[in-house]
């Protein structure tokens, strides 16, 4: 699952860790040159020593020049040999070269890396503002910090990590919780034609009854063709009851008397279907609108398709903008190895996800965990 934006996270790990070795070789490469050059040095000045080490290195790697300036001062400050060693000309070498850390990155280091991530995570459905957040999260956690060898890689997983916390740091809705506070616990979904809503329903009421609660299913989709017969053989399948009216009827007073059978029973939990709908379908919209006032429901779940990508940021805006939501369902995630519209809507909204579906059955549904969700991207 995910292994579409799982691999755009490994190859930023990757090409960071190659930059690291990158690094490492320069000063290997840099140590080398002095070495080659200790007989000829060790005929000249001390200060002549410091100089030629000090033009090796700016040759080799002239954005350290003003590095080298400062080290070759404190040096010269610190007092020099009469006549200089071999010892000697190795212990000014290695103070130059690793006193420049060469193992940090700077920006210059980590920007084309950071546009390629860029442009992996635009592939991958997560949203500009998203894809800049982690850019810039990344700059602040990598630029100038000193990287130990051969801890390249735990380095940048954790700074990837942090920031994706960052981005799904959405407070969790439990509604085993929920439920403990408010009986019937009337759940309102809605979304665009075709999204999985439905189906959806019947995976949430088979977790409802797995954890040990009890649920009715109201059939407020009086407008799509078959939609009450779909629904209905769910519910003949999950042994749930099913409030309906005949095709055509108000879709409010279906859920009022879903509500209702569920308070006068001791029903835990009212599952609302809708009709799809667009926010250019007014009169739709207008009927949702009066649902939400009549069955004042206690969470109002968008039920989204992850294949829809980018686009599920626009459809969450459009529905949250209209009738307010509090959660997010992704569905197909079994079809969908990208999963980024599930940082950009977490993000950009403010809103919980809640579910993801995984397939055909029933039981196909997992609970979201942002945790296990970063563990899915970030573990090989």
């Amino acid at each position: 699952m995910f292994d579409f934006l799982k691999k755009k996270f490994s190859k930023l790990v990757e090409n960071f860790s190659k930059k690291v070795e990158k690094k490492e070789e320069e000063i290997k490469n840099l140590e080398k040159d002095i070495e080659k050059k200790e007989s000829v040095l060790l005929e000249k000045e001390p200060r002549e020593i410091i100089e030629e080490i000090k033009e090796t290195i700016e040759f080799k790697a002239p954005e350290t020049k003003e590095k080298v300036e400062e080290i070759v001062k404190e040096i010269k400050s610190e007092g020099l040999p009469e006549k200089p060693k071999k010892s000697w000309i190795k212990k000014i070498s290695e103070k130059i070269v690793k006193s420049l850390v060469v193992k940090k990155l700077t920006e210059e280091d980590i920007n084309p890396i950071l546009d390629e991530l860029e442009t992996d995570l635009i592939e991958s459905d997560v949203a500009f503002e998203v894809v800049e957040k982690i850019k810039n999260d990344l700059k602040n956690s990598l630029v100038n910090k000193e990287i130990e060898r051969g801890k390249e890689k735990e380095i940048v997983k954790s700074a990837i990590k942090q920031s994706l916390t960052e981005i799904l740091s959405v407070p969790k809705i439990d509604l085993k919780e929920k439920v403990k506070l408010k009986k019937p616990f009337v759940i309102l979904f809605i979304g665009f034609n075709g999204n999985g809503k439905t189906s959806s329903i019947a995976k949430v009421a088979k977790w409802i009854l797995e954890n040990n609660y009890s649920c009715v299913i109201s059939a407020s989709d009086c407008f799509r063709a078959a939609a009450i017969d779909q629904i209905q053989e769910h519910a003949n399948k999950l042994g749930v009851r099913l409030i309906k009216h005949n095709y055509g009827a108000d879709p409010a007073a279906v859920a009022f008397d879903a509500i209702s059978h569920a308070k006068a029973n001791g029903i835990d939990f009212v599952l609302i279907d809708t009709a799809g709908r667009t926010h250019t379908n007014i009169n739709l919209m207008n009927e949702m609108q009066k649902i939400v006032r009549v069955s004042k429901p206690d969470l109002k779940v968008l039920v989204i398709d992850s294949l829809v990508g980018n686009d599920a940021v626009s459809q969450a805006k459009m529905f949250n903008d209209s009738i307010g939501i509090d959660a997010v369902i992704f569905t197909k995630l079994d079809i969908n190895p990208k999963g980024g519209a599930i940082l950009s809507v977490s993000y950009l909204l403010k809103k919980p996800i809640l579910f993801l579906t995984t397939g055909q059955d029933y039981s196909d549904l997992k609970e979201f965990d942002k945790d296990w969700f970063i563990n899915q991207l970030l573990t090989s």
